[in-house]
């Protein structure tokens, strides 16, 4: 191989080099971001959390199958009921004084209200089982 022959291959492989190259910038290091995140999922998940245990005391064991703690924003509590039934029967319970309750033992995390709503957290498993699905 004559070494014109061999610098005319090594400029042909250097400008491929360059034309498949990406040149992609660095962002900002991510370490910052998670860790604010992470301080602000904290708060919300202590918040949330002695929600979610005042919720599973007082709520029948019953219903505790059928229900979810969907969301807390604003002192609203959000929890979806798998079936109408139920969300029928959870609803006469919070109106015969079992949401004052609640209301009362969960003041100091802010809740002032309780919304109920229809809606499933699971897909149906393969076997007729529930599987938990958050899409």
């Amino acid at each position: 191989m004559s070494r014109n022959r061999f610098e005319r291959e090594l400029a042909d492989l250097q400008r491929l080099s360059d034309v498949k190259r990406i040149n992609r910038r660095t962002g900002q290091p991510l370490g910052p971001e998670m860790v604010s995140f992470f301080k602000q999922a904290e708060k919300r998940q202590h918040k949330f959390g002695k929600i979610g245990e005042c919720w599973a005391a007082l709520i029948p064991d019953t219903f505790n199958d059928h229900c979810a703690l969907e969301s807390f924003h604003r002192g609203t509590l959000t929890v979806l009921v798998d079936s109408s039934a139920h969300l029928y029967e959870l609803k006469q319970l919070l109106l015969a004084g079992l949401q004052q309750q609640l209301l009362l033992a969960c003041k100091a995390a802010g809740l002032r209200k309780i919304n109920l709503k229809p809606g499933r957290w699971y897909g149906d498993g393969e076997a007729g089982g529930r599987k938990l699905d958050f899409s």
